[in-house]
């Protein structure tokens, strides 16, 4: 992961671009990875835990039909969270998370380990869905901390 991060913020300062973060089911853990980086400080914005409803409703801005619609762990939640944050922050790239890391909370419709990862970059913006097997809290988390600095990476190529 820390190896992930360090490739992540040497080519943001290469680039001098900016990062951000909305997160929910990751609680801050991508931020940490990044902030984990000496020299992080250059190139890291904003990072933002948006755990609950609320905090999504009253921080980024989603509007609770929304939330009430498609539910917080959605391609639709996920797609706003990106956009908001972005423009919130500024930033050159913007990534939200928002997912069910468990062992509680999925139903079968939306299990345990289904996350969505958006990412803009310019006028740009990317959902990825991902379903990650359930191995656990700590498992689940951790793969999306992985698979959110592989998209970035991606995106910066």
């Amino acid at each position: 992961m820390i190896s992930l991060a360090r490739k992540v913020v040497e080519i943001l300062i290469r680039k001098k671009l900016t990062i951000s973060f909305a997160e929910s089911c990751t609680g801050g853990m991508i931020s940490g990875a990044i902030t984990s980086v000496s020299g992080s400080s250059r190139v890291f914005s904003l990072g933002l835990v948006v755990y609950s409803d609320k905090s999504k409703i009253n921080l980024l801005k989603i509007p609770e039909n929304i939330i009430q619609k498609y539910g917080a762990v959605s391609e639709k939640v996920s797609l706003i969270m990106t956009r908001n944050i972005s423009k919130f922050s500024k930033s050159n790239i913007s990534l939200s998370v928002t997912g069910i890391a468990g062992p509680g909370g999925g139903t079968k419709k939306k299990p345990v380990g289904l996350v969505y990862l958006g990412i803009k970059k310019g006028n740009k913006i990317k959902v990825k869905k991902y379903l990650f097997r359930n191995r656990g809290r700590v498992y689940i988390r951790k793969k999306t901390v992985n698979k959110s600095l592989e998209l970035i990476l991606r995106a910066l190529k």
